[in-house]
Order: C-alpha cells, then structure tokens, then sequence
C-alpha cells in the first residue's frame, strides 16, 4: 500500500541527484535489489500494519549489514522499529481497508527536501521541473 510513497521518493531524489534505488521487488528480486545498499548508505523501508513482509526482512537485513535505516511506519512497536537506526510515526486516518496516505506524502517531502538541503541542492529549483 505505501508504493506510491516510495515511488515519489524515488522520482524525488532523483530529480535532486541524490543516488536512488527504489526495491520495487519485480520478479520477486527485492531482496537482491535492497542487498545493493553498504554501510555508508541509508535504507528508507516504508511500511505500516499489516507490515509487507519483504520490507521488514530487508530493513533487518541491511542492519545485520551494518546499513543504517530510517523508517516511516504507523507504530513504535512496528516490526520495522526494532531494525531501524530512527523511524517517524506516521498516524493516517483509516476507513476500512482504505488508509489515506496524506500524511505519509507530507512527511516524505519534507524528508526528501531537508536530503536536498543537507546535500546542499536547491530543492525548489530542482523539484519544479
């Protein structure tokens, strides 16, 4: 459910030029593609109840690699919490089966924003195209 978040990281970044990998697990090959991530690198896993299985796994794998990992997920006692180095909660309004991913979106931006700034690009200029 939190592909769409991911995906606009992806484009994010890369239209920043920050060095991007989106683990979209086509042909089931998401842990070969999150095994691409070293130390000096930062796994973002993005995931909320009931928790996507291949995502937890490759947060715990990249920490056993000695990779750091932020998360966004729903809950500090998310499985993801526990294999990652910091994670933000995010609370989203949830109707049913359907969970709106407002939130997730705000807060992703900001996160790929501050990467920007921090990296020292011009968000503002490099986002508007």
């Amino acid at each position: 459910r939190m592909f769409p978040v991911v995906a606009y990281l992806a484009y994010a970044f890369g239209k920043l030029g920050i060095r991007t990998v989106l683990v979209d697990n086509i042909a089931a090959l998401g842990p070969e593609q999150a095994a691409i991530a070293a130390p000096g690198d930062v796994m973002l896993a993005v995931s909320c109840a009931p928790y996507a299985p291949g995502t937890v796994d490759s947060a715990a794998a990249a920490h056993r690699r000695g990779v750091k990992a932020l998360a966004l997920t729903d809950s500090s006692l998310s499985p993801l919490a526990e294999n990652c180095h910091l994670w933000l909660e995010v609370v989203e309004a949830d109707y049913g089966a359907f969970r709106s991913l407002a939130a997730t979106f705000a807060v992703a931006m900001t996160l790929a924003v501050a990467a920007a700034e921090r990296a020292g690009r011009s968000a503002v200029s490099d986002l508007a195209g």
